[in-house]
C-alpha cells in the first residue's frame, strides 16, 4: 500500500504543479514537459513494483527456511504477490497513460480541465484523477486490453542424447503451473488480424524422478541418485517470473457503433508465438519417506545449480479464451551438467479478459 501511495503521490503532485503554473506558462510547451514527467512517472512504477516483488519473495523465502510455512503455502503466497505486482503495475501504469493522453488531446492545457471537473478519486486521503462527465462518450477505439492467464499441465525434461521415452523423470506427476497478467495491443491501424501481447507470469515447473531417486548436488553438478529409504514423494520445483511476449494472429469479428468501435476474439480461433525470458526465483525439493514406521517430511532450499536467467521459447492454439500450450526453455535446467538438461511443458491456457 505504500508503493502505491507513493506512486499516487507523485501523480498528484505532477498535476498540482500544472495547475499552480498554468497561467504562467505556454500552454503546448507546459503539456510536452508534463508527458515527459508522466513517462519517467510511469518507469518508476515498473522498477519500484519490481523492487517490492523481489522484497515480498525474500520475506516468503525466510519464512520458508524458518518453518513458519509449508512448501505449497509458499507457492501460493508468491503467486498471490506476483499477481498483486502485475496488477498494480498495470493499474497504475494506465492512470499515468490516461494523463498522457489528455494532455495531447488538448491544446489547451490542463487548467481549463481543472476549471470544468472536479478531482473525484481520493485514495489514503489524496485527491487525484478527473471526474469524468456522465454523459462523456467512452473511447471510440480501445486498441489494447488486458487478460488474466492461468495455465496448467504436464511437464518433463529433453535430455541431451536421450529420447523423451527415457527421460528420468515420471510423465503424469510431474507438472508445471503458470499465472499472470497479459497486454494485448492491435499492430495495424484498421486490421484486428495481428496482436502483440505481451506480459508478467509466474512459472513454477515441477519434476518427479522415478523409482527411488532424488537431486543432489555435487559441486557444481546436480545428478539424480538412489535415496536410502523408500519414498512416498518427491518434487524439484523450479519457480520463475518470466516476461513473455507473443504475436497473436487469427480473426475476429468488428463491433461499429455511432459512437465506438471494438474488435472482438469471441468463439475465434487465435495463433500465438512467441517466448519469454525472465528469473529464478526458488528451487526447493520436497522429500517424504519413512525410517522405522516414521513419516518424515524434508524441504530442501538449494540452488541445486538451476539456472538463473531462463528463457525459452512458447506458442498456443486457442478457441476463444482456452488454449493448448506449449514453453520450451531455451535455457537449461541446470548450470554446467555434463549432460544438457532442458525443461519442455504442455498443458492448457486460459486468456480471461
Amino acid at each position: 500500500m505504500q508503493t502505491i501511495t507513493k506512486h499516487l503521490v507523485l501523480l498528484a503532485l505532477l498535476f498540482s504543479m500544472q495547475l499552480i503554473h498554468a497561467q504562467d506558462t505556454i500552454p503546448a510547451i507546459k503539456n510536452q514537459k508534463n508527458i515527459e514527467m508522466l513517462e519517467r512517472v510511469k518507469t518508476e512504477i515498473i522498477e519500484e513494483e519490481k523492487k517490492y516483488l523481489k522484497q515480498e519473495v525474500e520475506a516468503i523465502n525466510r519464512k520458508l527456511d524458518n518453518g513458519d510455512i509449508t512448501l505449497e503455502e509458499a507457492e501460493k503466497l508468491k503467486m498471490e504477490v506476483a499477481k498483486k505486482t502485475a496488477l498494480n503495475i498495470e493499474n497504475l501504469t494506465a492512470i499515468a497513460d490516461n494523463k498522457i493522453a489528455l494532455l495531447k488531446r488538448n491544446s489547451y492545457g490542463i487548467s481549463r480541465i481543472g476549471e470544468e471537473h472536479k478531482f473525484g478519486i481520493v485514495i489514503n486521503d489524496i485527491p487525484y484523477g478527473i471526474r469524468k462527465d456522465k454523459n462523456e462518450p467512452k473511447k471510440y477505439d480501445k486498441r489494447t486490453t488486458s487478460d488474466f492467464v492461468l495455465a496448467f499441465g504436464f511437464n518433463n525434461a529433453i535430455i541431451e542424447g536421450e529420447s523423451l521415452d527415457d527421460s528420468p523423470y515420471k510423465f503424469g506427476g510431474s507438472r508445471f503451473f503458470e499465472i499472470g497478467t497479459a497486454w494485448k495491443t492491435r499492430v495495424f491501424d484498421n486490421s484486428n488480424f495481428m496482436r502483440l501481447k505481451y506480459g508478467v507470469s509466474l512459472q513454477i515447473n515441477g519434476l518427479k524422478p522415478t523409482d527411488n531417486y532424488h537431486f543432489v548436488q555435487q559441486g557444481n553438478q546436480t545428478v539424480l541418485e538412489n535415496f536410502p529409504y523408500e519414498l512416498k514423494k518427491v518434487k524439484l520445483s523450479v519457480s520463475n517470473l518470466v516476461f513473455p511476449v507473443h504475436l497473436e494472429f487469427g480473426p475476429s469479428k468488428k463491433i461499429e457503433k455511432d459512437n465506438y468501435m471494438r474488435y472482438s476474439t469471441s468463439n475465434k480461433f487465435k495463433i500465438g508465438l512467441g517466448g519469454y525470458g525472465g528469473f529464478n526465483i526458488g528451487t526447493r525439493q520436497k522429500l517424504k519417506y519413512e525410517i522405522d514406521g516414521e513419516r518424515t517430511k524434508e524441504k530442501q532450499k538449494r540452488g541445486f545449480n538451476t539456472t538463473n536467467l531462463v528463457y525459452g521459447v512458447s506458442g498456443y492454439i486457442a478457441f476463444d479464451d482456452t488454449a493448448l500450450y506449449v514453453k520450451y526453455d531455451l535455457s537449461p535446467i541446470f548450470n554446467d551438467q555434463a549432460i544438457k538438461q532442458n525443461n519442455i511443458s504442455i498443458g492448457v491456457r486460459f486468456d480471461m479478459d
